[in-house]
């Protein structure tokens, strides 16, 4: 009895501090994961008052968090989309890949960490952070512009990369040989395509048999498929995000819709708690001596973000101003690379604290360059820059897509839709983020 009484204490005080904080981290215009991985630190190890009875259960909540995280990240988009978009954007996300993920294996390596933990860091580089990103769109009010696509369409690349790198973090992690390393990137890759390929014929027949009109029902019947997939993926060695991933994938129209509006809550509440968890694993007595290097991958990788999203917007044939807008967008990093590091800690115990510096200072930068990178870099090349936040129409290849009066996406103003070849990405989401919607 007492044992439970404990428990419930730690969880109601935790659970009550983390709407405290999201609601402090909404009303000074932040993403709310700095705070929750900063609670961690106070309650974990070193910190100011360990907890101890929620442990266990903080920990299965933390597991639970990841996976509803890649499963309505998998509901926004349908395997048609994500196809356009991998023929579309193919050469943006290899421009991405390489400028933002070699700077952190590169710093593993500078730290004589080896290269498992190389592969972990260079991940922790690379993904952007959707849910910070579609917040600063709307706050910006810039659902509308015509680099907006050309982000969605990076930010929709790094997720379907992630099917293939998450595999291949665990089975290194997992310290299998070259062989079964192989075996298992064959498995992820075949089991990706399989998905797709379900979901572009037969995705009604999957959606219908899911299906219902209840809403308890299609809650339990969603959620047991997710998680025992994410199981069988686990076991697999496949990574159980993976499979997560894929079942959202494999669901579409109305179905999805609904799974989304019912799952959302609880992704809310188990991503919290995963950040929390992060936080609570990481001494905070281990920050102070990798804040140079976080710092360093920070300023590298801010650069190289925007050197990206200023590649990929000019290749839209986006002019100058929306190049530079799109890519200030893509700098925060968030709920992706703490997923990554959390997974490579058991190995790799020092990627944790240097993965939680340099979140900590991207989350906050990134809605800053969002803002500011087109003015600071318009003034420096000399050119008139309108007031940070302000939609400019896009005039350098076709008509202009100024903002027009009807409706768009989040009760914000905007165009119907993405120009034909632009990336028709869907919702973009994090803890309690504003999402970029479109329909299925």
């Amino acid at each position: 009895m007492h044992d439970t009484t404990a428990l419930l204490i730690e969880l109601g005080a935790i659970i009550l501090a983390l709407g405290l904080l999201g609601r402090l981290a909404g009303r000074v215009g932040l993403s709310p994961i700095p705070l929750y991985l900063l609670a961690g630190l106070a309650f974990g190890q070193g910190g100011i008052l360990p907890l101890q009875a929620s442990e266990e259960f903080v920990a299965t909540g933390a597991e639970i968090g990841v996976i509803l995280l890649l499963l309505l990240l998998g509901l926004e988009y349908s395997a048609s989309e994500l196809v356009t978009t991998l023929k579309t954007q193919y050469p943006s996300g290899a421009v991405d890949f390489v400028l933002n993920a070699a700077p952190g294996a590169a710093m593993a390596f500078l730290l004589g960490w080896g290269p498992v933990a190389a592969v972990a860091l260079a991940g922790v580089t690379w993904i952007s952070s959707s849910g910070v990103i579609a917040k600063v769109l709307g706050d910006l009010r810039r659902l509308g512009n015509r680099e907006t696509p050309v982000v969605l369409g990076v930010l929709v690349l790094e997720d379907l990369a992630m099917a293939v790198y998450l595999p291949i973090l665990t089975a290194l992690l997992a310290g299998v040989s070259l062989a079964g390393g192989a075996v298992t990137l064959l498995i992820s890759l075949g089991t990706v395509g399989a998905v797709l390929y379900v979901a572009l014929r037969h995705g009604r027949l999957v959606s219908r048999a899911v299906s219902s009109d209840n809403a308890e029902m299609l809650l339990l019947v969603v959620l047991g498929l997710t998680l025992l997939v994410a199981g069988l993926a686990q076991q697999l060695q496949v990574s159980a995000a993976v499979g997560a991933f894929l079942v959202g994938i494999a669901l579409s129209g109305e179905v999805a819709e609904g799974a989304s509006s019912l799952l959302t809550p609880l992704r809310d509440l188990f991503a919290a708690v995963f950040f929390v968890f992060f936080g609570l694993h990481t001494d905070p007595g281990a920050i102070p001596p990798v804040l140079a290097p976080a710092l360093a991958l920070a300023v590298v990788t801010t650069l190289t973000k925007i050197a990206t999203g200023y590649w990929a917007a000019r290749r839209a044939g986006v002019s100058a101003r929306g190049r530079w807008r799109a890519g200030g967008t893509l700098v925060a990093r968030g709920e992706f690379s703490i997923v990554i590091a959390g997974l490579a800690v058991g190995a790799e115990p020092r990627v944790g604290p240097l993965a939680t510096a340099y979140v900590l200072i991207l989350v906050i930068l990134g809605p800053l360059a969002a803002r500011w990178t087109e003015p600071l870099a318009l003034r420096l090349t000399h050119r008139p820059a309108p007031a940070p936040g302000t939609a400019v129409p896009d005039t350098t290849a076709g008509p202009d897509r100024a903002l027009d009066p009807t409706p768009g996406p989040a009760g914000r103003t905007g165009p119907p839709g993405p120009p034909e070849g632009d990336a028709t990405a869907g919702r973009r989401s994090g803890p309690g983020q504003e999402v970029v919607h479109a329909h299925r």
